[in-house]
């Protein structure tokens, strides 16, 4: 999987903030946040709705891995 979301974990940290308040406030499925941990692919609609919650750039919760 190409695409790791550990800068979101480590923001959420940083903020004191839990993956459930993060699935209430930018209205994130459970399914969806369960994708993000197994480094699934997530739609950029995700992407930018958790950008705009958390006022961070894309750079600030997800990398690119080289395999």
């Amino acid at each position: 999987m190409p695409f790791s979301y550990k800068p979101l974990w480590k923001l959420l940290i940083d903020r004191d903030m839990t993956k459930k308040a993060l699935m209430k406030q930018p209205g994130i499925s459970k399914s969806t946040v369960d994708k993000m941990n197994r480094g699934e692919n997530v739609s950029m609609d995700v992407i930018e709705r958790i950008c705009h919650a958390l006022d961070c750039n894309i750079s600030d919760i997800v990398v690119y891995r080289e395999h």
